[in-house]
């Protein structure tokens, strides 16, 4: 959810991509991830071959995200380290939002010439760190000349439960709950397109988080233990994903604003900003990029302590109310806009 300018000239010290070549350029790359046991054959081969049949058993999920230079991220804003980490947060909180645990990534990158190799040893130690947070490894991958940098991530994990908590199986009733914060990342975003450039550490966290998400991975099993009916990664803003929900689910979700007041540092970011309250308001209902998890659980659930009840499932059109009305704003993110 960056500016779509181009990004600066990378620091061109050491080789490019180019002038290295493929095979040291997949070699460098791969002495950075880590490895598991259930990852038999790894990065090197012609494919990974995983042996799920321990501690990992049970339906798999997949799901691939893409992050386009430009589009997604500038090179003048983020390090390559921070671009790894988004690329793998982002696809185990996909995993993390159908109640699984994430355990491999598949990395594809596509690049020009010109890049230094040291930017693409720097994504790959981004995404081993993440992948070390999350419990999972990169299994390989591919990589691909282009004219901008593209980096496609594909996860797999494994669900705890019979079955996958999808969008659709919320019921009037049902307690909706939030694990993670929600604003944190559309407030970094807001201050880089400002020019930020403060010392200022409340504003430089804001910001860094939206450079490198952190999900709560762990709340998602711990929700579909839990029961929950419900769930979705809050990717593209709190109200564009909890009417995703609403529209699968057929049902209204009801927000309540004493829970989603914007907390401080968030208003203190607002007033950096000179966009007030209001604004801070508007990057916790409409920022996206956080990677929280919303659910809906039925009443008689235990919630885990993960979550926080902030609005209740209710009959009606399909949509989010905030407050007891119909939400009326606009925002979230998009594509293509």
């Amino acid at each position: 959810m960056e500016l779509r300018t181009s990004g600066e000239e990378p620091d061109r010290f050491g080789p490019s991509i180019g002038t290295l070549g493929e095979d040291p350029l997949v070699a460098g790359v791969i002495d950075r991830y880590p490895s598991a046991p259930w990852l038999t054959v790894g990065p090197g081969d012609d494919a990974a071959v995983l042996d799920l049949t321990g501690g990992w058993a049970g339906p798999l999920i997949a799901c691939t995200d893409t992050v386009v230079e430009g589009q997604d991220f500038l090179r003048k804003w983020s390090t390559a380290r921070d671009i790894g980490i988004k690329v793998a947060a982002q696809n185990f909180a996909d995993v993390a939002a159908m109640g699984g645990r994430p355990h491999t990534l598949l990395v594809s990158l596509t690049t020009p010439a010109d890049v230094p190799a040291s930017w693409a040893h720097e994504l790959a130690d981004g995404l081993a760190a993440e992948c070390t947070r999350a419990g999972a490894v990169v299994a390989g991958g591919d990589v691909s000349a282009g004219s901008e940098i593209v980096v496609t991530g594909t996860a797999l994990g494994t669900l705890v439960t019979p079955q996958a908590v999808l969008r659709s199986g919320a019921s009037p009733g049902d307690v909706i709950a939030l694990a993670g914060g929600v604003g944190r990342s559309g407030a970094g975003w807001a201050l880089l397109r400002s020019g930020f450039s403060s010392t200022d550490p409340v504003l430089a966290a804001l910001v860094g988080e939206h450079r490198a998400p952190v999900p709560p991975y762990t709340a998602g099993v711990e929700a579909a233990l839990a029961g929950a009916s419900a769930m979705i990664d809050t990717s593209d803003g709190l109200v564009r994903d909890a009417t995703r929900i609403a529209v699968a689910s057929k049902v209204v979700l009801d927000l309540a604003p004493s829970a989603l007041s914007p907390s401080l540092d968030l208003l203190h970011a607002a007033e950096f900003l000179k966009v007030g309250r209001a604004g801070a308001q508007d990057w916790v209902l409409t920022g996206g990029e956080d990677h929280a998890l919303l659910a809906c659980f039925p009443p008689s659930a235990v919630l885990p302590a993960s979550f926080q009840v902030i609005g209740e499932v209710r009959a009606g059109d399909p949509g989010v109310w905030f407050g007891g009305e119909p939400f009326r704003g606009e925002g979230g993110w998009t594509h293509w806009t």
